[in-house]
């Protein structure tokens, strides 16, 4: 029955990742938080393991149904997460191709890119609202980091280094 439960929810959300599947960690946590599949700090744990493997951002689903029912659970979630939005995706693809120069997908392209920017930001709060808490040093460092990523061309993975290294210091 897990099984099952894992297919039909990322079949379900796989259809709203407008923009990828980060713009789901929203709905993504609220998920496995409520249906007691695991904790936030697990949560939280789960998506920084897939953000720092290869590959593409999806990874958080398979290890949050390897989390609550092992292998079996990590391909019905990846299957349920993948297949949907994939075929759904094809049928776009082949019909935006038709129809680039008309006015429906010209309102489309305006419509769909702040709401991308919406889904995106939303995740990037609810992620930071679990890993900082209530440390004032944390949402600095996190707001910092922010502004240095949007305004300068400092690669990420500097930013990445020094959040690590004042963890590691305890000064966050």
């Amino acid at each position: 029955m897990t099984l099952l439960v894992l297919l039909l929810q990322f079949a379900v959300m796989s259809l709203l990742a407008v923009g990828g599947a980060n713009v789901l960690i929203p709905e993504l946590q609220r998920l496995v938080v409520e249906q007691g599949w695991m904790t936030l700090p697990q949560f939280t744990e789960m998506f920084a393991i897939a953000q720092a493997a290869p590959g593409p951002n999806v990874l958080v689903v398979s290890l949050i149904g390897w989390h609550v029912a092992g292998v079996a659970g990590a391909l019905a979630s990846m299957l349920g997460m993948c297949l949907p939005s994939s075929v759904l995706s094809f049928w776009v693809a082949r019909w935006w191709q038709r129809h680039r120069d008309g006015k429906l997908t010209q309102v489309l392209r305006r419509a769909l890119t702040p709401l991308t920017v919406g889904l995106v930001a939303a995740s990037g709060c609810l992620l930071s609202l679990a890993a900082n808490g209530e440390r004032w040093q944390a949402w600095l460092l996190c707001c910092a980091v922010a502004l240095l990523a949007w305004r300068t061309r400092v690669n990420p993975v500097w930013l990445l280094a020094l959040g690590g290294a004042l963890g590691a210091l305890g000064w966050v």
